[in-house]
């Protein structure tokens, strides 16, 4: 999958647990564990949330790198 992110890292910084986070952006635990995982690609709206709650930027976050083929 393309897109990589740095949200365990992000919740690290302001300590919070996944359980947390989830109640900042409006999801569940198990949705935040699944982005961290690299499951589940957020939409553009949660990345956005996710980017405010660490007062950055969606790329700072969230990597996005093409597959070379």
């Amino acid at each position: 999958m393309p897109l990589y992110n740095h949200l365990k890292e992000y919740r690290a910084k302001i300590d919070v647990n996944q359980q947390e986070m989830g109640k900042l952006v409006g999801v569940s635990r198990q949705t935040i564990s699944q982005i961290e995982r690299g499951d589940y690609s957020p939409s553009v709206t949660l990345a956005l949330k996710i980017a405010k709650v660490f007062d950055a930027k969606v790329e700072d976050v969230f990597d996005y790198v093409e597959d070379k083929e």
